[in-house]
C-alpha cells in the first residue's frame, strides 16, 4: 500500500487519519464481533482484544462499535513504535478496500466516502513524506560528498605536504648521484601530487638489450606528452644539455618538452630552446620557481598551464611565471 510508509517516522496516527479510522471502521464491519475480527486480522493481540471479547458475552447490547474501535485504536497509538506495523496494516485494509456489500446498505456511501477520504489523506502525506525523505537524501548525498571532498582535499594537501618536504630534503643530500636520483623519483611524485599523469623514468633498449636512450620521465597532461629532463648541476645549463633533449623530443612527432634545472640555464640553451618552438613546444622550468610555488600555495598544474602558454603565444620557454 502506497501510503503506509507515511507514518513510518511518526510511530502514531496522525490526527486527522485517527478521526477518520474512528469513523470508518465501524461502517465497514457490520457486526461488533466484525470489528474484532478486523482488528485480530491486522495483528492486534490478544491483550488488548480479550477485555472487549469478554465485555460481548457479558453485556453484548451496551457495547457500541464506535466506542471499540476508538478505544482499541487510541490504545494502539500509545504504544507507539511498537505497534506500527499494525497500525500500517489496519490502514493498509482499510484504504484498499473496494467491496461494501458487507456494510449495512444504509452505511454503503458513506463508508465508501470515508474510504476515498482517508485514502487521500494517506496518499497527500505520503507524498509529503517522499517529497520530505528526497530533500533529506539530497542533503545526505551533499553532506556525503562534502566529506568525500573533504577528505580527499586533506589528503591530496598532505601529498603534496609530503613530497614538497622531499623535494626540500634534496638540498641537504651532499651524494650528488644519490641527489640526481632522487630527483627524478620526487618530481614524478611532485607531479602526481597536482593530479598530473606521468610516466617515471625509463630506457630504451636495442634487440639485444643494450640501452638506446635513457629519458628522465615523461608527464601527460591536457592531451600531450611532454618528455622531461631534470638536472640538478652546480653550473648552469648549456646549449648542449638541451639540444640532445631536443633530439630525444624530435625524433616523436607528438612529443613536447620539458626541462628542470636547479639551476639556470645561459642564454645560449634558451635560445636553443626559443629556435626549437618553431616545430615544438619546449617549456624550460627552474627549480628555484617550482619550490617558489609550493611555499606559496599555488597549483602546480596551474603553473605549467601558464608556462605552456607563454612558450606556445609569447614564445617564451622560460618565462617565470611565479
Amino acid at each position: 500500500m502506497a501510503g503506509a510508509s507515511a507514518f513510518d517516522d511518526a510511530h502514531h496516527f496522525p490526527p486527522e487519519v485517527l478521526s477518520l479510522l474512528i469513523d470508518t471502521v465501524p461502517l465497514i464491519c457490520r457486526s461488533k464481533r466484525d470489528v474484532i475480527d478486523f482488528f485480530r486480522g491486522a495483528g492486534v493481540g490478544s491483550a488488548l482484544l480479550r477485555p472487549w471479547e469478554e465485555r460481548l458475552q457479558a453485556e453484548r447490547d451496551a457495547v457500541r462499535k464506535h466506542e471499540m474501535t476508538r478505544e482499541l485504536l487510541v490504545k494502539l497509538n500509545e504504544l507507539g513504535e511498537a505497534a506500527l506495523r499494525v497500525r500500517r496494516e489496519i490502514i493498509k485494509r482499510v484504504v484498499e478496500r473496494e467491496d461494501f456489500s458487507t456494510c449495512w446498505p444504509a452505511d454503503q456511501l458513506r463508508a465508501r466516502g470515508l474510504v476515498a477520504q482517508l485514502r487521500q489523506v494517506v496518499n497527500q502525506r505520503d507524498a509529503f513524506t517522499r517529497m520530505q525523505a528526497e530533500r533529506e537524501r539530497e542533503v545526505e548525498a551533499r553532506r556525503k560528498d562534502a566529506e568525500k571532498e573533504k577528505a580527499e582535499r586533506l589528503a591530496r594537501d598532505e601529498a603534496r605536504r609530503r613530497v614538497r618536504d622531499d623535494l626540500f630534503g634534496l638540498f641537504s643530500e651532499s651524494d650528488a648521484y644519490r641527489r640526481a636520483q632522487k630527483f627524478e623519483v620526487v618530481l614524478g611524485n611532485l607531479f602526481q601530487a597536482f593530479g598530473i599523469r606521468i610516466q617515471r623514468p625509463f630506457v630504451l633498449r636495442n634487440a639485444g638489450g643494450a640501452a638506446l636512450e635513457q629519458v628522465d620521465g615523461a608527464v601527460f597532461f591536457e592531451g600531450f606528452v611532454y618528455l622531461v629532463e631534470a638536472k640538478w648541476w652546480e653550473s648552469p645549463i648549456g646549449t648542449a644539455e638541451v639540444a640532445q633533449h631536443l633530439v630525444r623530443v624530435f625524433t616523436r612527432a607528438e612529443a613536447r618538452a620539458i626541462i628542470i634545472s636547479a639551476s639556470r640555464f645561459t642564454e645560449a640553451a634558451e635560445q636553443e630552446c626559443i629556435n626549437a618552438l618553431t616545430q615544438k613546444v619546449v617549456i624550460l622550468w627552474e627549480l628555484e620557481e617550482i619550490v617558489l610555488a609550493l611555499d606559496r600555495g599555488m597549483d602546480l598544474a596551474k603553473v605549467l598551464q601558464a608556462k605552456i602558454d607563454a612558450a606556445t603565444v609569447e614564445r617564451k620557454p622560460l618565462k617565470r611565471i611565479v
